[in-house]
């Protein structure tokens, strides 16, 4: 039985796309800029093929320079779609192109427009909210944590994606409740566009607030089928892991895990992929924990060990895959800890492709994410989606 395992580093860009400067990221490199500060440690990703994916960027990565004979066929990707958030990339890589960008709030004070606000306390039962800002999520809880407390009012806030947050601590709003209101504001921002509504509950006191694993996206809805529908009608077994489930409104999806953090994720997608099943499967695993942890508090040291950790784990996975089997790595954006602010940063992604007993290829640069759905189109052999080109 056919077997192929998407592994998204979620983050990982791996040089700036042509139209950068519309984006303010003229002379991002997520990866490079990494193994430029510290001293890497990615032998996994380095034998498969990661450094000369870079030369088809910006050249070589230091400590993960390309290799004589890659394990895996390599490649990078553009981004067709507008945007350099998660859904747009996680949706282009599974199918969907989209020709316009999801709606940004302002990043200024107020960001969100007075008729949702107003729309979303009648609707949820609150008397206002607070924050309405672009925000790093770990500083406005400590910023507005206490008034939180004091109000009950939960903490609404953005940044440079197309996002909805709300933050609250467990005892004033309880998770059911907080999920209560982010689908509220989900059906509200479904007319502005908005991207993702994202639950951020916290806990703890002033001073020690701390996230806790129960964050959930709730997505807009998908515009057409994606890579999962598709396979999933044409009898194939689609399991998603961490934030996929959410990304895709679990549509197209067979088993649905959401597991929280890096660790928990990588111990599921290892147990699928130990798994000898009798059917054909699609594993798709996104790792949130370089881009959510690292990326966006620019913490250069903590992205490389991530990758590290990370690394080691595609190690044990490549040894569980059997002849035929599939496996691709790739981004879904960039989110380059050396760059100015703190959000993504417009990028290609690296692809990754190590199919057991396949020859050996140069990708080359990709013109869309999409490319790759539907080249897991041609491993399975089901019919072709809408776009991208296969290179299998």
């Amino acid at each position: 039985m056919k077997k192929a395992i998407v592994v998204v580093i979620d983050s990982l860009g791996i040089g700036a796309l042509p139209d950068a400067a519309a984006y303010g990221d003229v002379g991002s490199n997520t990866t490079k800029h990494i193994c430029e500060s510290v001293d890497v440690n990615w032998k996994n990703l380095q034998a498969l093929g990661l450094g000369n994916s870079s030369l088809l960027a910006e050249g070589e990565l230091p400590g993960c320079e390309s290799v004589e004979s890659p394990l895996a066929s390599y490649g990078i990707m553009k981004e067709k779609s507008p945007g350099k958030d998660t859904t747009t990339g996680h949706w282009e890589m599974a199918g969907i192109v989209l020709d316009k960008p999801f709606v940004v709030f302002d990043q200024e004070y107020p960001s969100f427009p007075q008729e949702l606000i107003d729309r979303f306390c009648a609707e949820a039962g609150v008397g206002g909210i607070l924050g309405n800002k672009a925000s790093s999520g770990t500083a406005i809880i400590a910023e507005l944590g206490s008034e939180h407390e004091r109000t009950g009012w939960p903490i609404c806030y953005t940044s440079a994606d197309s996002v909805y947050q709300i933050a609250a601590h467990n005892d004033i709003i309880p998770l059911e409740e907080l999920y209560r209101q982010c689908e509220i504001a989900r059906r509200l921002c479904d007319e502005y566009q908005i991207g993702r509504i994202i639950a951020r509950p916290f806990i703890g006191e002033e001073g020690h607030y701390i996230r806790t694993k129960d964050r959930h996206d709730f997505s807009i809805a998908l515009p057409e089928e994606t890579i999962l529908d598709h396979l999933q009608k044409n009898g194939i077994r689609t399991q998603a892991v961490g934030k996929i489930g959410s990304i895709f409104n679990e549509s197209g999806i067979t088993d649905s895990y959401h597991d929280s953090g890096n660790p928990a994720c990588i111990e599921r997608m290892l147990a699928l992929a130990e798994d000898q099943s009798d059917e054909h499967r699609f594993i798709f695993v996104n790792l949130v924990d370089t881009d959510m942890l690292f990326g966006h508090r620019r913490d250069v040291l903590g992205y490389a060990k991530e990758v590290e950790r990370i690394d080691r784990a595609l190690g044990k996975l490549i040894e569980t895959l059997n002849e035929g089997d599939l496996l691709i790595i790739n981004g879904d954006h960039g989110c380059d800890p050396t760059h100015r602010g703190t959000d993504h940063t417009r990028e290609h992604v690296p692809l990754l492709w190590f199919e057991k007993g396949r020859i050996i290829e140069n990708l080359g640069v990709r013109e869309s994410f999409a490319d790759m759905s539907q080249s897991i189109c041609s491993y399975f052999g089901t019919p072709e989606m809408i776009h991208g080109k296969s290179f299998r």
